[in-house]
This record gives C-alpha cells, structure tokens and sequence, in this order.
C-alpha cells in the first residue's frame, strides 16, 4: 500500500500538541513506536473526502495539495551516480497531514490545521553507509506547507520546488549533518494514473482507496554532499503521488512496494500488501509502463514475487527479505531484485526498510535495471513473516 508514511502521519497527529509550543520543526530521535497495523487500523476519521469513484485529473494542478482530504504525500526517490560511475540512491518525501475535516478559524498565527512530515535519505553503495533523518512541523508561520501554481513544498530548509511545466520540472533541497541534495528533475515520461484510471483501491470497503498517480521517469542531475564529500551526479529518479482518507483493512500487516526502472525503457510499478498471516491480498497490484509511456494495469495475479534471502537489522531486530525474484510472464519480465546495500532501513518514529535496488534478468529475460523498494510491517508481533 503506498505509502508507509501515512503511518508516520498518524504519528505526526500525536505530536501536534507539542509542535504547536514550538517555533521551529524538530527532529524526532524515537524509533519503532507503533506497528502498521496499529497505526493504520480502525476507522477512518469522518468528514473528509474519500476516494470513492474515478475523477478527471487536472495537470498542473493535480501537483498541488488537496485538503479535502486527510492524507498526502510528494514521494521522490532517485539512482544517481557520478561520471566515473560511483553509484548513489535518494528518498526525499513530504507528506501532509489534516487536523480535522472543519477547523475551526485561527486567530493565531501560530495556529494549525495541518502538520507536515519530512524523510530525507542517501545511501552510498561504495561507501556502505546509509543516512536518514526525520521532520516534523505545522503549516504555520511558513514553517512547513504546500501549494501553488508553479508548486512549492517544503519543511523549513527540505524542499520540492516547480521550476518549469514543460517538461515538467523540480528543484529538490535538502541537508542533514554531512548529507545534501541539491537535485534538478525532469519528467521524460507522462504522467501514469494508477489502478482504475488513477482510483486505487485498497480494499473492498468503500472508500478504502487512494488518488494514485507516478511519473517514472525524471531525468535528474545536480549534487549530493556524503560525509561533506560533494559528488556531482545524475540519473533516474522516480515521483509517487497519493492522497486519501483510508485504512487498511482488518486483515493487512504491511506492503512491499516495488518501483522498476528497466534498461529496456520500462518501468514497473507494483506493491503487495501482506496479509497478517503473511500471505499476499487480493488487491495487491501495480502499472507496467512502456517505453513510449503508454502504461497498463497488472492485477495481483500477474506478478509473481519470491524470497531467497533475509537480512535481520542489528538496529532493530527487524528481519527484512534481503533477495527478491520479481516475474510477470505476461510482459516477459523475470528480475532478481537485490538491495545495493543491505542496511537501508530508515529508523524514525516508525522502522522500516525503503532503498535502492539493481536489478538483474533472470536467464531467459537478460534485462536490468535500478530501482527503489519498501518493505514495511516486518517488525509488527502480531503479524505473519
């Protein structure tokens, strides 16, 4: 289900009390607080919209925050590497928050009705290391927001700015301790509307669905700053976009989410949502994307995911799928996945694994590739494996 961070969204819910003290965002050293389950069971909170039926999207505006409902997330993630090949992964994520569905008029200009969310990460694959940091803050005092035509969104200092429509560009900033981005993206692709003409559904209550869509494939070039070592790079990267008013159903522990960018011009875009007793859900599903950028549904039957190997985190205890046998017959596609590098897991206020991956074809089916994968609910008890 995409994306975990409605999870930490949830999470950022809690903290609003205290961040409204605050006049700067903070960042959150707790780790493992609540399982997926915990946070994203139960009922959804009433008087937002839900995603119920299909809609006409609307591009730029699209782009742009939608308040109406609960849950919204700008989701970049990217392999890049240098001219003499040293290779890089990036996630930088926002996500929105809504307080309540009608809140009331503030008379402060410190006051909220939304709280923001912030990932930043970067792993180099030579160096073995991995960092990630967290943010929290309010949509007040121009702390933390979203919107506008160009678009703008950011968390204090991290941000995701529009700098052309045509093609569609960013401007990505961020920086923690010895970790920077400074990252020009480029959309070579269409945008791609997810599962029912962009209506992802979920599950089979009503509602329990997402406005869903990706752009897989941004050009992308421009700096990243590792251990206050400055490398140029470029590269893919990849843009997820989602915003609802949903759950997971009773019976869903967590996701494994696979975004695929193949040497052969496709893109493959597909998560599993795992049962609790660790079996994949019926409404698993993806996008198989062209070349040419023509794109098309896959169902959770057309793809076939297999585990070889584990990687348990010394940090957590967490035991992650470390080695992935990814095959959808119906478009001749057989990959191993693996993890450039194993420790990705990113330990904020939930844990979980999120990182780049190559990808190797299988003997009949020669093709790779990069990717980016997320793996979350493996550290949940009540959960299967």
């Amino acid at each position: 289900m995409r994306r975990l961070l409605i999870l930490l969204l949830c999470f950022a819910l809690l903290w609003a009390g205290y961040l409204s003290l605050r006049a700067r965002p903070v960042t959150l050293p707790v780790s493992g607080g609540l399982s997926v389950s915990q946070a994203l069971g139960g009922i959804p909170d009433a008087g937002f919209a839900r995603a119920l039926s299909r809609r006409v999207f609307s591009f730029p505006r699209d782009h742009g925050p939608h308040p109406e409902f609960q849950t919204e997330w700008w989701y970049f993630t990217g392999n890049l590497q240098t001219r003499d090949g040293r290779r890089f992964g990036y996630q930088l994520t926002f996500f929105r928050r809504a307080l309540a569905p009608h809140p009331p008029a503030r008379l402060s200009r410190w006051g909220a009705d939304q709280v923001y969310l912030a990932h930043f990460a970067l792993t180099d694959v030579a160096g073995k290391h991995f960092s990630s940091a967290e943010r929290f803050s309010r949509g007040a005092l121009g702390l933390a927001g979203a919107g506008g035509e160009p678009l703008s969104v950011w968390l204090e200092d991290w941000s995701a700015r529009e700098t052309s429509v045509s093609p569609w560009s960013m401007k990505l900033v961020a920086a923690d301790g010895g970790a920077s981005l400074d990252l020009n993206l480029a959309s070579l692709k269409p945008v791609v509307l997810n599962g029912e003409g962009g209506l992802s559904r979920k599950g089979r209550e009503p509602g329990n669905a997402s406005y869903y869509y990706s752009i897989p494939r941004l050009a992308t070039s421009g700096t990243l700053t590792v251990g206050g070592e400055r490398f140029q790079v470029s590269g893919l990267s990849w843009l997820d976009r989602e915003w609802s008013t949903s759950a997971l159903s009773g019976n869903q522990a967590g996701w494994d989410w696979f975004a695929l960018q193949l040497d052969d011009g496709r893109d493959l875009m597909f998560y599993r949502l795992r049962q609790k007793d660790g079996g994949a859900d019926p409404y698993s599903a993806g996008t198989l994307t062209a070349a040419d950028g023509s794109s098309r549904a896959l169902g959770a039957g057309e793809v076939r995911l297999s585990t070889s190997a584990w990687w348990t985190s010394p940090a957590s205890g967490t035991r992650y799928p470390a080695r992935w046998r990814l095959a959808a017959p119906g478009a001749g596609i057989d990959l191993e996945v693996v993890p450039r590098l194993a420790g990705q897991e990113l330990l904020g206020s939930f844990s979980y694994w999120e990182g780049a991956v190559a990808l190797r074809g299988m003997v009949n089916t020669p093709q790779g590739g990069s990717g980016y994968l997320e793996m979350t609910g493996y550290g949940d008890k009540s959960a299967g494996p």
